[in-house]
């Protein structure tokens, strides 16, 4: 049976695209799954904490040498990263804000990109220690900021997000893209049609 991992990081409950689209493409692999378990992770709604002197002590100090007040502020890190270890497959929501993600999905990479957990480093640099999988990250812009556009030097969003989930092991990155949806509900339609394919892929 399979498990499907669900990050949402709209701040919006409601008239969300990136949140709609989701919705569709949760049916969708349902449809291909019907006997998988959908686990939903809403970061915008309910967004993890920041990180703090403790969470980061903790990050570097063994396990048997911790705090207690390590040990508590490592205790949202370690609820997500179990989730994102479980997971075969993760779709991620992803509005643009100001030409990158939205601060609570920075926060839940935050928590869950750990050395010793998600990465550890090596004499060739970091290596991720996530085994791989796929990745469905589903993107609403108001502007057209992709590769072929002349404005695609101010879009950090996808960049950031492919090196933030290929430094923890995660390659397998399926982006489908509602680009300039504040043109009409020509992008949207493009995106739902792309839902498809990227599920079959």
């Amino acid at each position: 049976m399979k498990t499907l991992l669900v990050v949402h990081s709209s701040p919006k409950s409601s008239q969300s695209i990136t949140r709609d689209l989701t919705a569709e493409f949760v049916e969708k692999w349902k449809a291909h799954n019907p006997n998988g378990q959908i686990v939903q992770r809403d970061v915008g709604i309910n967004p993890p904490p920041h990180l703090t002197e403790e969470t980061i002590g903790g990050f570097y100090t063994p396990a048997d040498q911790r705090s207690e007040e390590q040990n508590k502020a490592l205790a949202v890190s370690d609820e997500l990263i179990a989730e994102l270890r479980a997971a075969d497959e993760v779709v991620i929501a992803s509005p643009m804000h100001n030409f990158t993600i939205t601060s609570g999905l920075k926060t839940w990479i935050d928590q869950i990109a750990r050395v010793g957990e998600t990465f550890q480093y090596t004499e060739t640099g970091p290596q991720g220690l996530l085994k791989d999988r796929p990745v469905y990250v589903i993107t609403a812009s108001g502007g057209d900021y992709r590769a072929h556009t002349p404005i695609a030097f101010l879009n950090h969003q996808d960049t950031y997000l492919k090196v933030a989930l290929n430094f923890v092991g995660l390659q397998d990155i399926r982006l489908v893209q509602a680009a300039g949806v504040s043109a009409g509900e020509a992008p949207i339609n493009e995106a739902r049609e792309a839902l498809s394919e990227a599920i079959s892929a």
